[in-house]
């Protein structure tokens, strides 16, 4: 939702906040430009996966009559849910630069208290390139991102051709140039469109998959959360408040990583 359509602040995601009823609407409005582009760049059917806070944000009431929602509960597969059930692409709407990125609105890295950094094999991920590795595990790959300008750089650095939507210019983490939404709905929509027709034509981007094993790299906020963490069977401490997890495949990879998050809150 960080990387939705005018969101600047978390009062903007935060359900206890007034200001979310707002922005859950321009959520779904931006899902549904996605799923019309989709539609548009020859889609045959689309699955809409609810991914901020307890994914119960989009308003069904409002969303397009072509799609079906994934919503609620703690799922297998989390913001990804549905990967494995034999799609052709995804896309990634509202996303947001990883933990530390500069000019990104609302950087953080799955929980703004608990990672500081996550790095899978060595190299610096958030939850674009965690979310696209675990998609690659199933040979899916992600084919178009909306967020800020620092979101869909990141994607592009990282996973190569997808398309892009930049639906508002970061300046800082919670200040941001922002699109109407009529026009950052347009653009959502166009490149939904494109990715699926060039995914379609064989030109689309290359699912994202660390080699094997994968070996993954916590930075947490306190020492005291690596010290939990770090209790996780097949885990190790390493120096400061890192703890590393080696595990055969991505799929194992991101179990571990959700776990050691789960296991270092106090």
């Amino acid at each position: 939702m960080e990387g939705i359509t005018g969101v600047v602040s978390w009062d903007h995601v935060d359900p206890e906040h007034a200001e979310y009823q707002r922005f859950r609407k321009m959520m779904t409005a931006d899902v549904n430009a996605a799923v019309c582009g989709a539609y548009l760049g020859g889609a045959s059917a689309v699955t809409v996966t609810d991914g901020h806070w307890g994914n119960r944000n989009i308003l069904i009431e409002e969303l397009e009559e072509r799609a079906t929602l994934q919503s609620g509960g703690t799922r297998p597969l989390a913001m990804v849910q549905g990967v494995e059930a034999g799609v052709a692409g995804v896309c990634f709407v509202g996303y947001h630069a990883r933990a530390g990125a500069q000019q990104a609105v609302l950087d953080h890295t799955w929980s703004d208290t608990i990672v500081a950094n996550l790095r899978l094999n060595g190299q610096m991920v958030g939850e674009i390139g965690l979310n696209a590795a675990v998609c690659g595990h199933f040979n899916v790959p992600v084919v178009m991102i909306s967020g800020d300008q620092t979101a869909c750089k990141e994607a592009l650095e990282l996973l190569g051709g997808l398309e892009v939507a930049a639906v508002k210019q970061a300046h800082g983490r919670m200040a941001a140039d922002c699109l109407p939404p009529v026009v950052s709905q347009r653009r959502i929509c166009e490149a939904a469109a494109r990715a699926v027709a060039r995914l379609a034509a064989g030109t689309g981007a290359a699912p994202f998959r660390p080699a094997l094993p994968v070996v993954v790299e916590i930075e947490f906020m306190q020492s005291d959360m690596a010290d939990r963490a770090s209790l996780v069977p097949g885990s190790r401490r390493g120096a400061d408040r890192n703890v590393q997890f080696e595990a055969p495949d991505m799929l194992a990879a991101y179990n571990a990583f959700r776990t050691m998050c789960a296991t270092s809150r106090s």
